[in-house]
This record gives structure tokens, C-alpha cells and sequence, in this order.
């Protein structure tokens, strides 16, 4: 028996939800691929991709999330967590542990990676810079992996 908040079944294709702007970040676009709906906004699974070459990147911020994975799909992006540099690739799989300090400062032009985040109403909160980060690269002088 299904009750009302059960997930329920969710089978998304390519061209049944593109690439847009208007999420998070305004340099990257995303693709909603079903799971927020699917799961009454218990998770949120979607595509990113880069959109504009990194300026100033996303700054030093933390999720108020139950669960939040990161994996990278194509080309790579540098991450400040903490006071720590992460480089991650594609294949790469990260887990952003809960209210982690992060800062992604750089990535390839052709970055995309699936989020997997619970609560898919997860918040973003600026954060007090715990150090300095890395200039980002211009997208002339990278080449992508």
C-alpha cells in the first residue's frame, strides 16, 4: 500500500529536462533529473555544469544538509575545505560532510558533476574565510582532463 510521502518512481531522460540557469550559482547551469519530486523533496539529484569561466567562484559557504555528495563526472574543480585543497577529478566521489566550510575556487571548462543532496530545500550560508584561497586559472591557460 502507498501512502501519500511515499517515493515514488522516476525515470528521466535527456531531453525531458535541460540544462538551465536560475539555480544556485549563476556560472553554472543545472538539470533537474526527478529525484526531488520523486522523493516529496526528501533528496535532490542534479546535473552542474560550468557555465562562465570561475571569477571569484562560489566563496566560503557551508549547507545546512542532511547528506551531500559530489561526483565528478567530467573535468575536474579545486575545492577549499576547510584549510584543505582538494583536487577533484573526474571519477572522483566526495562526501561534504554536514555544515563543512567550502569554497570550489577553480574548475575545467567542461566540469559537470552530480549532487546528491538531502533535503532537497537544502540552505547555503556564507561563511567567515578560514584562509586565503588559490587565484583560479584562466580557461585559456587550462587544458581539460
Amino acid at each position: 500500500m502507498q501512502t501519500e510521502f511515499a517515493t515514488g518512481f522516476s525515470h528521466i531522460k535527456p531531453q525531458d529536462t535541460p540544462f538551465k540557469g536560475g539555480g544556485l550559482r549563476d556560472f553554472f547551469i543545472y538539470r533537474d533529473l526527478g529525484i526531488a519530486d520523486a522523493t516529496h523533496g526528501k533528496v535532490v539529484a542534479q546535473l552542474v555544469r560550468a557555465n562562465l569561466a570561475p571569477e571569484q567562484g562560489t566563496g566560503w559557504h557551508r549547507h545546512e544538509a542532511d547528506f551531500h555528495i559530489v561526483i565528478m563526472l567530467k573535468g575536474w574543480a579545486r575545492f577549499m575545505y576547510g584549510e584543505k585543497e582538494t583536487l577533484v577529478e573526474a571519477g572522483d566521489c566526495v562526501h561534504q560532510a554536514p555544515g563543512i566550510a567550502h569554497y570550489l575556487f577553480d574548475y575545467s571548462p567542461d566540469m559537470e558533476y552530480l549532487e546528491i543532496v538531502s533535503p532537497a530545500d537544502f540552505k547555503s550560508i556564507d561563511v567567515d574565510a578560514p584562509c586565503s584561497v588559490p587565484a583560479p586559472a584562466a580557461w585559456a591557460d587550462v587544458s581539460s582532463t
